[in-house]
This record gives C-alpha cells, structure tokens and sequence, in this order.
C-alpha cells in the first residue's frame, strides 16, 4: 500500500479533473479545440508539479507566504501562459484557461499523498485526501477561467487581480479553518469552498462566451443584412 499509493497518486487526481473538465465543457464543443485543450492539460499538469515543488521547498516559510504570495504566484503563471498574443481576445481562451487550472489542480492530490503519513491500508485517510483535492481542483480550474476571460475580454489586470484575490480568500479560510477545527473540517472546506467556486466561474462567467458568440452572430448577421439590402 504505502508504494502504491505514490505510484498512483497522480491518477487520483487527473481522473476528477477530467471528469470535470468533460462536464464543464458539454454544449461548447463548438467553440473549442480538442487538441489544445489536451495540450493545456499537460502544461498545466507541468505546472502544477513545478508549483508543488516550489512550495514544498519552501515549506517553512511563514503562513503569510501560502495565503497572499503563493497565490499571486501561481495565478501570475496561469497569466503568463494564457496571455500569449495568440490567445487574446480569443473566446476559447476561457475554455484553455479551465483546462490549464485543472491540470495544474490535478498534482494537489499528489502533493498531499507524498507530503503526508498515511498508513498502510488508510483509505479513509486517502479518500479525504482525494476529496480535500477536489476542492483544490476546483479552485485553480475557477481561477483559470477567470483569468481566460479576462485575456478574452482585453481585461487582463482587472480580472487577474479578481482571481488573486479569490485564491487568497479561499487560502484564508482554509488555514482558519485549520486551526480552529480538525480533521475532516478542513476537508468538508476544501470541497465546498471549491464548489462554490466553480459554480459560480461556470455558470456566472464562462456561460458568458455563449452569450457574447450569440450576440456577435446576430451583429454579424445585421451586417450581412444591411449588405445586401
């Protein structure tokens, strides 16, 4: 069990991404390409293991570190990688930034297995972990997306800041609800305060690129009209 369990750690983490990554994306098949998404995965999965050992090294660091720099940190990578000129004002851009934190969330799970003790046969123990990282999962794919519209909407600083702010939030929270509870407390937060995340980038933000192709569709047809006319 205990060579197992890193063996495939990071297996029990992609396979929750991607399930996510296949709901999430249902009904915009259209808008998106099956190979780039596929590529923002594994450059988010490279990511995530690059952030992981970072803040591993690190991890002595006072807690002020993991609530407010860590977060700018791994929100400006995200930034770096969607913001290429390609990518800009490109509605899919949304879509790749999903993906690109999801891939990054997928290593949490794999980070939390390796840094912790769990014994032989725990799989209580690993399926909180599992959970807890879920929760992980849904915050960096959350943030992704903001920061993909932001690069759509030519409102990058406006909209990274909004994510920063959101993972300092969450962070904030996680680590009060550490010290003033214990055990599965932390992990019931995790989950929800991931959930609700996601919800809310989902339904709120990335459901708005639906609205702006229909919008730009009817422009364009207006155009078209006028035209011809």
């Amino acid at each position: 069990m205990a060579n197992f369990i890193p063996a495939t750690s990071l297996f029990l983490g992609i396979i929750p991404a991607l399930i996510l990554l296949f709901i999430s994306v249902k009904g915009y098949e259209k808008t998106i390409k099956q190979k780039n998404i596929f590529l923002a995965f594994i450059v988010g999965i490279i990511i995530g293991f690059i952030i992981v050992v970072v803040e591993i090294y690190y991890r002595t660091l006072p807690l002020i570190y993991f609530i407010v720099v860590f977060p700018i940190f791994e929100e400006l990578f995200k930034t770096i990688i969607l913001n290429i000129r390609r990518l800009q004002e490109k509605p899919d851009t949304v879509f790749y930034g999903l993906t690109l934190g999801l891939g990054i969330g997928s290593v949490a799970t794999s980070a939390s297995i390796l840094q912790g003790t769990l014994p032989a046969g725990d799989y209580l123990g690993l399926a909180l972990v599992v959970i807890g990282s879920c929760g992980v999962i849904m915050l960096q794919g959350s943030t992704g997306i903001i920061i993909g519209y932001g690069v759509f909407r030519s409102k990058v600083s406006q909209y990274v800041l909004f994510a920063i702010v959101l993972h300092m939030i969450f962070m904030t929270g996680l680590y009060t609800t550490q010290i003033f509870f214990q055990g599965t407390a932390a992990v019931a937060y995790l989950f929800i305060a991931g959930l609700l995340l996601y919800w809310y980038s989902t339904k709120k933000i990335m459901v708005q690129i639906l609205v702006e192709s229909q919008r730009r569709k009817r422009t364009q047809k207006e155009i078209d009209i006028k035209k011809t006319s």
